[in-house]
């Protein structure tokens, strides 16, 4: 088991091609200022683009307090080149390079040790055998942990079998080979040890002054992580490879780091896949595309045109009746891909009028929806509610008793949720995160933390099966604290929800998880201080309207599994509290998507693997009147299976009793309708068939797929169709589409397929739907981002500048020969926010292509005066025929009388915020624009911040 809590890791991977660059901005105090600063807050930190020269400062810099143990890993063994010397040298010690487990034992004092890769991934590693013990002891609960671990202990709760251990607070129950052991602290002492016979649980427990607890295993394995002392720091250095040809990888547990991928290692002991950042504004050609001035078109492809003399790439567009327009590779940033709910949306055309007249309609939307928003914020900061208390002991323990360890994303969603409620102000967040990503635990540490303080919780659920999931997953996560929780849903009997009610009211019950039946008239709380909603757009319009009316008197936490894109989610950022969850579950695996026939043999095979390996199956089979005689069909097939069958016809303890049955394991093949695309959470289920699978829409299968691959095993789904010829082209590309969703964090690809728009609704209201498909989802996240500021009397930023200098700026063909590769670069280009930004990837660029051609450095001087241009407030740049032309942002700089000044100092004539003035070289231009971009940059940042007070009235 990795202990995280006892050291830090760090990934480092090093550029594999030179040591020039930016070396110095990778040493720079504030970066390991930075570093540190992540290291000890999350224990876990990623580093990418360092150069081989540049590993062994990082390395320098983090030793010494609080990491005077630091154990490196190469992953191969040309990266140790010159780091031991350097590293020697530098801090004047012996930087030994470990051969065995028996030369890094004989390690002591302060050291930094380098562990090949294949020794520091073997088990080969086990200090002692057995832990000696004794009352008065002196011995910190981390040590005794630690100790434990090191043993070959895990943690179970509770401990069933030999070689776990469960804490009780500051008591620690330990399931060695011949004997229980309890042993209880006070303070950093032990005050007491107790042994029972491990035969008889309920047997008293015998006070010993003493214990010797012996190795759970016999085997001698163990990692060298478990043995390190605690606040050592283990760096992994190594170089990403890139995917080979069938999508693994040369080293089997390396993956992707940066850019386009956030990520760690994927190693053996606790896997952690990266999820990928969407590559939300790509597109190919044949994709219908938006440009913000001209509408919708299709994506033709990359074109080379020379244009008054000047060579460049062209995006070209086409649009109504074969029009097309010839968009500049530098001004790529108003196109983005068309994401709408229309298959084939109408196309534009470049005729004057028609697609203004689309933009007025939706901004005016845009306008009502952004006021709306900003209302509903100014009226939150000004309400008072509770203000929680800071966590408490119980709280803490409550948190320590997780038996996973936490995703950075998680923890800091955890955080803002304790940060609101310990507000005064009340809470209003909304959790999104793919489906098994952990947004229930942060809902039920927010429940413990509302009931630590006499509060009363609600829990409220759009289906019974979700509510019961919830139900038995928090009475599980609570046991053992004084916390009375109750269900509320059709599962309940009636004379059991009369007690629930009448519980409610006088306070008895501390939470309550239901259905719609806790908005019902019959309901009351007698103080209730948390509401949790989760999937809020799964409830109808009366029930919206019921919370609407809730949601004003209490903190209210609500849970989504549709994904938030990044472009609403900046659009929305400082008026809406949103926590995202993008990073999945340590040790959690992509889910292997087969689609084809239905073949009885494959189906057969499927299930018995699964239950081969102890697991249990779902088999979905969407249609209520004959799914008996099909559950009866499968049967015969799997003979050795123990069937259920769950619809929502059943009466109420008809499903409940096989609910039970299959969360226990009683049935191992769960026959079904989609009635469990939504709560069902079973670690033990790992394999899913769908039957017909072709009648079910995008979202519904995504949601089936979710009900596997929750554990650390590998997860399996079939998407099956009876006959290939009855396909339709829509029901093939659905179920092909599917493939691609086994990834992790794969929702917001389906989100920009299938879901987005969904998204919108549930945030911005269902009537935004139409607006959305008319401009598509990326412009109009765009125009509610302007407005919005606008409102708030933001100071308008430069959205886009355009700069000319008569230059041939373009990624020639034999430099990058993939269109889509291009394509992503000029993406990038035209994306960067910072000059810092555009050397970077300059030197991406040439490092992984080669020295860069004339056309591609003319490319990077464009993008870095325009870089420049932005910051100054500067809309345009042109310096054709010896004539430099500079137009300034009118709602930035009209009025401002200095301005003018300034450019007369400097000899340039003023046409209406736009100074030209002949210069003769291109040189003097750029000497010119370096001054005078910088000055402006000045001028702009003096009074930025000067915000005006606009009325929402």
């Amino acid at each position: 088991m990795l202990l995280r809590p006892y050291f830090r890791r760090a990934w480092i991977k090093p550029w594999p091609y030179t040591t020039r660059g930016i070396f110095w901005k990778m040493a720079a105090k504030s970066f390991i200022d930075n570093l540190k600063e992540k290291l000890i807050k999350e224990k876990f930190a990623k580093v990418g683009k360092v150069r081989k020269g540049g590993i062994w400062y990082i390395i320098k810099k983090l030793f010494g307090e609080p990491w005077t143990n630091i154990c490196i890993v190469p992953g191969e063994s040309s990266l140790l080149s010159g780091i031991r010397e350097s590293l020697s040298s530098s801090l004047s010690i012996s930087v030994p390079q470990i051969s065995s487990p028996q030369e890094f034992f004989s390690l002591s004092g302060n050291f930094i040790a380098i562990l090949p890769l294949d020794l520091a991934l073997s088990t080969a590693f086990r200090k002692g055998e057995t832990l000696k013990l004794g009352v008065g002891q002196k011995i910190g609960y981390g040590e005794l942990l630690f100790s434990l671990r090191s043993l070959g202990y895990k943690r179970s709760e509770p401990p069933l079998l030999v070689g776990e251990f469960a804490l009780r607070g500051d008591v620690i129950e330990v399931r060695a080979p011949k004997s229980n052991w309890v042993i209880s602290l006070y303070g950093d002492e032990i005050d007491y040890i107790g042994i029972t016979d491990p035969d008889n649980l309920g047997a008293p427990l015998k006070r010993v002054e003493s214990c010797e607890i012996v190795s759970p295993t016999q085997s001698g394995e163990g990692r060298f992580w478990d043995i390190l002392p605690r606040g050592a720091l283990v760096i992994w250095i190594y170089v990403d490879e890139g995917l080979i040809p069938n999508g693994e990888r040369k080293i089997p547990f390396l993956l992707l780091v940066r850019e386009e991928v956030e990520g760690g290692l994927n190693i053996p002991w606790n896997p952690y896949i990266p999820t990928p950042i969407d590559r939300e504004l790509s597109f190919k050609e044949g994709d219908y595309v938006v440009h913000e001035d001209y509408g919708i078109g299709i994506y033709r492809g990359i074109k080379r045109i020379k244009v008054d003399g000047v060579e460049g790439d062209y995006l070209l567009i086409e649009y109504d009746r074969g029009e097309r327009l010839y968009v500049p590779s530098i001004s790529l940033d108003k196109v983005s891909p068309y994401l709408g709910g229309l298959e084939s949306p109408p196309l534009g055309s470049l005729k004057k009028g028609s697609w203004e007249s689309v933009r007025k309609r939706v901004k005016k939307s845009v306008e009502e929806v952004a006021r709306e928003l900003l209302r509903i914020y100014a009226l939150r900061s000004v309400a008072t509610g509770y203000a929680f208390s800071k966590d408490s002991s119980w709280q803490k323990e409550f948190e320590a008793r997780f038996e996973f360890d936490e995703t950075p994303d998680q923890l800091k969603a955890i955080e803002e949720v304790k940060r609101d409620m310990e507000s005064p102000r009340p809470m209003d967040r909304l959790i999104c995160g793919d489906v098994g990503y952990g947004k229930t635990e942060v809902a039920f540490r927010a429940a413990f933390k509302a009931v630590m303080d006499g509060k009363q919780v609600a829990f409220l659920c759009p289906t019974t099966v979700l509510a019961f999931q919830h139900y038995m997953n928090m009475k599980r996560r609570m046991e053992g604290f004084p916390i009375r929780i109750a269900m509320l849903s059709r599962f309940v009997p009636k004379g059991e929800q009369l007690e629930v009610i009448e519980g409610l009211k006088r306070g008895n019950i501390d939470i309550v998880v239901g259905t719609h039946m806790l908005l019902s008239e019959e309901v009351s709380f007698k103080d209730l201080g948390l509401l949790i909603i989760d999937e809020e757009q799964r409830f109808g319009v009366m029930q919206k309207e019921k919370l609407k009316k809730l949601k004003l008197e209490v903190d209210v936490l609500t849970l989504s599994a549709t994904p938030i894109p990044r472009t609403l989610y900046l659009a929305l950022s400082g008026i809406k509290d949103i926590s995202v969850i993008n990073t999945p579950p340590w040790g959690r695996r992509n889910v292997e998507i087969y689609v084809g026939e239905w073949d009885e043999e494959l189906v057969r095979g499927a299930i018995v693997r699964e239950f081969e390996r102890g697991g249990q199956a779902f088999l979905v089979h969407n249609k209520v009147e004959d799914i008996y005689s099909f559950a009866e069909r499968i049967s015969k097939l799997v003979p050795e299976a123990s069937v259920g069958v769950a619809h929502g016809k059943m009466n109420e303890e008809e499903l409940e009793d096989v609910m039970m049955s299959f969360i226990s394991g009683k049935i191992n093949l769960l026959i079904c309708t989609t009635i469990i695309e939504n709560g069902l959470d079973i670690p033990n289920a790992n394999t899913m068939i769908v039957h017909e699978a072709q009648n079910l829409g995008l979202a519904q299968l995504y949601q089936l797929r979710g009900r596997v691959g929750r554990s650390n095993r590998q997860a399996y789904v079939y998407l099956l169709y009876e006959d290939e010829a009855s396909l339709t082209d829509t029901a093939r590309e659905r179920l092909e589409a599917m493939k691609e969703f086994g990834e992790l964090g794969s929702s917001l690809k389906l989100a920009l397929r299938d879901m987005q728009i969904r998204g919108v609704g549930n945030i911005l209201g269902p009537e935004q739907h139409g607006f959305v498909n008319a401009v598509g989802f990326h412009l109009y996240c765009k125009m509610l981002e302007e407005t919005i500021a606008s409102l708030k009397g933001d100071l308008p930023k430069v959205l886009s500048s355009k700069v000319d200098l008569g230059l041939d700026a373009y990624i020639p063909e034999d430099y990058i020969d993939s269109e889509e590769e291009r394509l992503y670069y000029y993406r990038r280009l035209i994306g960067l926010k910072s000059l810092e930004d555009v050397e970077d990837l300059r030197i991406e660029v040439e490092e992984r292509f080669g020295r860069l051609p004339d056309a591609v450095l003319n490319l990077f001087k464009i993008v870095e005066f325009k870089t420049r241009a932005q910051d100054a407030g500067v809309s345009e740049i042109c310096f054709r025929d010896r004539r430099l032309s500079i137009a300034l942002h009118p709602s930035i700089w009209g009025g401002r009388q200095d301005v003018k000044g300034y450019f007369s100092s400097l000899g340039f004539d003023h046409i209406n915020l736009r100074f030209e003035k002949e210069v003769l070289t291109l040189s003097g231009v750029e000497r010119i624009l370096l001054k005078v971009l910088s000055e402006l940059k000045e001028m702009r940042d003096s009074w930025r911040g000067k915000s005006l007070n606009v009325s929402l009235a």
